[in-house]
C-alpha cells in the first residue's frame, strides 16, 4: 500500500479540480431561478458557501457537498483534506455540523481495498475532531479517485453568514496563510521539503470550526472560505454580491514561507493561471507587483482559510476568537469601501 501513488491517478488534486470560474459561470447561465422557495434562505444566488433552509423561527438546515481527486500521495491524509474543506462550507456560514455523508467514486480493479479504507478512515478521523458521524453515503467505480462529503449543518436564520452582505467600512480578516496550491505543486515534482508537506497538512486539516463562534458576532457581516477561486476570486464574490470595492495588502497577507520561496521560483498550477483568465479583468494590480505575487493571489487554496468582512470596532475580537481556537496567522489584510465591484491590490 506504501508504494501507491494517489496523484498518479489523477488529472488534478483537491481544489485547484474546480472548474474555472468564468466557465463555471456560464454553466449556470440558465439555471432556474430559486423564486417561490420563501424559506430557501440562501441559493445560488449569491455564489455563496451552502445552501440554507428555515425549518422554523429558530432553526435553519445548511447544506453542501464538496468532494475532489487527490491532492497527496497519501490515502489517510487526502480523506482527511477531502472532509475537513468539505465541512468548512458549513462552518463559513456561521453554522454548526450536524453529521455527514460519504461521497466515493474510486478505479476498484487499480486501488487495493486497504487504500481505499485509509481514505474514508481519514474522513471519519476529521468528523469524529468535528463532533459528528459519517451517516451514510454513496459509492460509484470510477476511473479517477473521488473523495468528498455532503455536510449537513444547523444555524439560526438570523445568524446566516452570507458572502454578499459586507457593508463599506469593513474591514477583511484571513484566517490561513496562503500557499497550498503552489505546495501542490512542488509535491507533483518532487521538489517539496518535508517541513513544506507538514505544513501543507497542517493547514488544509485545520477545521474552520471558529465560524460557528464567529456566526454569533453581531458585527461580523460576511464570510467566506479561500478554496479553488483563490483569494482574490472568493473575495471578488463578496465585492459583487455586497457591490462594494475590496482592498487588498500585499505586505499583510499571511503567506506559508516555503511557498513564498517556491512561487518567487517559478512555481505555480495551471488553476492559478485560469483563475486570472476568469477574473483577472476585475483586479486593479498596484504599481511593482511581480507576476509570482499575482499568480499567488490567484493561488488554488485547498481547505483553505475563512475571509471575514466585519465592522472595524470589531476586528480585535474576531482576531481574538481566530488565535484562541489555533489560528495563530489570522491577519487583517484589507478592507472594503464604496465603488464599482473591483479589488484593488496594494
Amino acid at each position: 500500500m506504501n508504494t501507491i501513488k494517489l496523484t498518479q491517478f489523477s488529472h488534478g488534486g483537491g481544489c485547484g479540480c474546480k472548474i474555472a470560474p468564468a466557465v463555471l459561470k456560464d454553466i449556470l447561465a440558465q439555471a432556474a431561478p430559486m423564486a417561490g422557495f420563501a424559506d430557501l434562505l440562501v441559493g445560488t444566488e449569491s455564489s455563496d458557501d451552502a445552501a440554507v433552509y428555515r425549518l422554523n423561527d429558530q432553526q435553519a438546515i445548511v447544506a453542501t457537498t464538496d468532494f475532489f481527486m487527490p491532492i497527496v500521495d497519501d490515502a489517510f491524509d487526502f480523506g482527511r483534506i477531502a472532509a475537513t474543506n468539505a465541512l468548512s462550507d458549513i462552518y463559513a456560514m456561521g453554522g454548526k455540523p450536524l453529521f455527514a455523508l460519504a461521497i466515493v467514486g474510486m478505479p476498484v480493479g487499480k486501488l487495493p481495498v486497504e487504500t481505499i479504507r485509509q481514505i474514508l478512515a481519514g474522513g471519519e478521523a476529521v468528523c469524529r475532531s468535528a463532533g459528528i458521524p459519517v451517516a451514510g453515503g454513496h459509492s460509484i467505480d470510477a476511473p479517477e479517485p473521488i473523495y468528498g462529503l455532503v455536510g449537513i449543518g444547523v444555524v439560526h436564520p438570523e445568524r446566516v453568514k452570507r458572502n454578499n452582505a459586507a457593508r463599506s467600512g469593513d474591514v477583511l480578516i484571513l484566517g490561513k496563510p496562503l500557499g497550498v496550491g503552489v505546495l501542490s505543486a512542488a509535491l507533483k515534482k518532487g521538489t517539496l521539503s518535508a517541513d513544506g508537506y507538514r505544513r501543507m497538512i497542517e493547514t488544509t486539516t485545520q477545521l474552520n470550526a471558529v465560524g460557528t463562534e464567529l456566526g454569533q458576532l453581531e458585527g461580523v457581516h460576511a464570510m467566506t472560505d479561500v478554496t479553488g477561486f483563490a483569494l482574490l476570486g472568493h473575495l471578488l464574490e463578496i465585492a459583487r454580491g455586497s457591490q462594494l470595492a475590496a482592498r487588498i495588502e500585499w505586505a499583510r497577507v499571511p503567506k506559508i514561507s516555503e511557498a513564498v520561496s517556491l512561487a518567487e521560483a517559478g512555481v505555480s498550477t495551471g488553476a492559478a493561471d485560469r483563475n486570472w483568465a476568469s477574473y483577472g479583468h476585475e483586479i486593479d494590480v498596484g504599481e511593482g507587483m511581480a507576476e509570482w505575487q499575482r499568480k499567488f493571489l490567484c493561488d488554488p487554496q485547498t481547505s483553505g482559510g475563512l475571509l471575514v468582512a466585519c465592522k472595524a470596532a470589531m476586528a480585535g475580537p474576531v482576531l481574538e476568537a481566530f488565535h484562541r481556537l489555533g489560528f495563530a496567522e489570522a491577519a487583517e489584510v484589507g478592507a472594503l469601501e464604496t465603488g464599482a465591484p473591483r479589488v484593488k491590490l496594494a
